[in-house]
């Protein structure tokens, strides 16, 4: 595995950082709306990159999304919307023509937001005990049912929405992908604060929500596997930027400790370097997931592993802020700190528990029994 660029990665990376730097500095530290950014990146080129010509992507190697994740964070940039990743990318190898042509487009230059409709209340970490239905009544779907923490769902236009179309199925087998209209009659959001005081998630509801039939992705009761596929992506952070933001927040921390000399600690140079050391094994796993993408190798258990070491990473990487400021992490004194703590506590809860990918490894890799 060669970690270097080649010579035209390293072209790349030089415009697209000369690029990035402009761009920033025309804004003043102001950070561009999602919607505006996300634009500003698909008119350069940058945006779809990776994904294939003729769904009106540019053909690149993967390779190409990490220089592109790692200027962002090296940047300062906003992170990349993670549903390009993954949610776009199901309705390539799930939808129709119609829906690819209804949907992709719109998405790459962020004339459509997604939001994941996938964890519900009372159904905990397993994904398959959802409860919310859809019925197929003519040509709808009528939808009814509850979902929690619907990241962005009040800035979002459509909801990839997984629903029961099989009542009477065993609980993997009876679920479907539906796409859906957030401006449809009966569906509610209610935006929930986080511990960080900013509104992250959601609380949205399905009230007699009717679908057209035509919304639904890929086959009647192929929403389980559609969703596994689609979480492996989710939880791959070489797609979704997360080491590239790890480490950029790893640097800030670093240069923070230097400037107040606090780097002379022995305790403090041992809490960064452990930090460090968690990044690095993450990083590598990350080296490794896109070497196989390169050579077209689908996910496997990559997916479980990546989300076991992100939360490590980002969990470790979130007590080092708040053990190395100290108190002034708690007095306000250096805001950021307790701000990326919070942030990064949820990460082995969101996209499956960490007991939930500890369990999918044993069991559907290792053969283990329940």
């Amino acid at each position: 595995m060669d970690f270097t660029d080649d010579a035209r990665e390293a072209e790349y990376r030089s415009t697209l950082r000369a690029w990035l730097r402009e761009y920033m500095a025309e804004r003043d530290g102001v950070q561009p709306d999602p919607r505006e950014w996300q634009r500003a990146l698909y008119e350069h080129g940058y945006i779809g990159q990776t994904w294939p010509a003729e769904e009106g992507g540019g053909g690149l190697p993967a390779t190409y999304d990490a220089i592109l994740h790692d200027e962002v964070a090296r940047a300062g940039g906003p992170p990349i919307p993670a549903s390009l990743a993954y949610l776009a990318r199901s309705v390539i190898k799930f939808g129709t023509d119609a829906q690819r042509e209804q949907f992709l487009r719109p998405t790459l230059d962020a004339g459509i937001v997604w939001c994941q409709g996938f964890s519900e209340p009372g159904a905990g970490s397993d994904l398959a005990a959802m409860r919310t239905r859809a019925e197929l009544v003519g040509d709808e779907w009528v939808v009814n049912g509850q979902k929690l923490w619907t990241s962005r769902a009040h800035i979002s236009d459509w909801c990839f929405l997984l629903a029961r179309t099989e009542p009477e199925a065993p609980k993997h087998r009876g679920i479907s992908v539906l796409l859906v209209d957030m401006t449809t009659p009966g569906v509610t959001v209610q935006p929930i604060r986080t511990s960080d005081n900013v509104v992250h998630t959601c609380e949205t509801f399905f009230d007699d929500v009717h679908v057209p039939a035509a919304n639904l992705l890929g086959e009647r009761g192929q929403g389980w596997s559609i969703a596994q596929w689609a979480l492996q992506l989710e939880r791959g952070p070489s797609r979704i930027g997360r080491v590239a933001t790890l480490q950029h927040n790893f640097r800030r921390l670093d240069a923070l400790v230097r400037e107040r000399g606090l780097d002379e600690s022995a305790d403090v140079r041992r809490t960064l370097a452990r930090t460090y050391v968690d990044l690095q094994v993450l990083d590598l796993n990350a080296q490794r997931q896109l070497s196989n993408e390169v050579v077209g190798s689908e996910p496997g258990s990559d997916g479980p592993v990546a989300k076991l070491l992100w939360s490590l990473a980002a969990q470790s990487l979130g007590r080092a802020w708040t053990d190395v400021l100290g108190t002034d992490a708690l007095t306000g004194e250096e805001p950021e700190a307790l701000e990326v703590y919070f942030r990064e506590l949820t990460t082995s809860i969101y996209g499956g528990s960490a007991q939930i990918q500890r369990n999918q490894l044993a069991q559907r890799f290792m053969g283990m029994p329940r």
